[in-house]
């Protein structure tokens, strides 16, 4: 009986700590420095777009996800032009997937990152004919300062390089 006792009771313990320890969330591996400067930007941001029809407002939302190892960014949030970027550490390296309007997703890779400015290239192993697809090829960030910065995409449709339209954003403040 007092060895039923006994292995009744460590059973217990045992499930218990398993239990504690299941609702604890996996520990992340640690960021790059690119990434843990890309949360600075959560939070929503404004600014006055020209993609070659005329200005537009436009409103990026940036926001944390899977624990803080995503930061997600929505521009035209509710618009049949809602895109979606997912940036993240890729092997170490910081990296992006960029959901279209035009029904693509771009990767990138961080080319260089400088003191305000981060430059990503186009991952040809993300599956696009660069030949063929109209596509987002490249970006560049500018930190301005805290509350405003500067993006730049290069473009390609139909197979040609469309010029640069940068745009700049101030963050929202509540």
């Amino acid at each position: 009986m007092k060895t039923k006792l006994i292995t009744l009771g460590a059973t217990l313990l045992l499930a218990t700590s398993a239990f504690t320890h299941a609702a604890e969330p996996p520990k992340a591996a640690p960021a790059s420095a690119e990434f843990e400067r890309m949360k600075s930007l959560v939070g929503t941001w404004k600014g006055t777009a020209d993609m070659g029809q005329g200005p537009v407002e436009m409103v990026s939302q940036y926001r944390l996800i899977a624990g803080g190892s995503v930061l997600e960014e929505k521009v035209f949030a509710g618009t049949p032009n809602e895109m979606t970027t997912m940036y993240f550490d890729k092997n170490g390296k910081l990296a992006l997937t960029h959901y279209c309007v035009l029904g693509n997703r771009p990767g990138m890779v961080l080319e260089s990152a400088q003191a305000k400015t981060m430059k990503f290239a186009f991952d040809k192993t993300c599956g696009i004919n660069v030949n063929k697809e109209s596509h987002m090829h490249s970006l560049t960030l500018t930190f301005v300062d805290a509350d405003t910065i500067t993006a730049s995409c290069k473009a390609f449709m139909d197979g040609k390089e469309m010029p640069e339209h940068p745009t700049t954003m101030k963050r929202v403040k509540h």
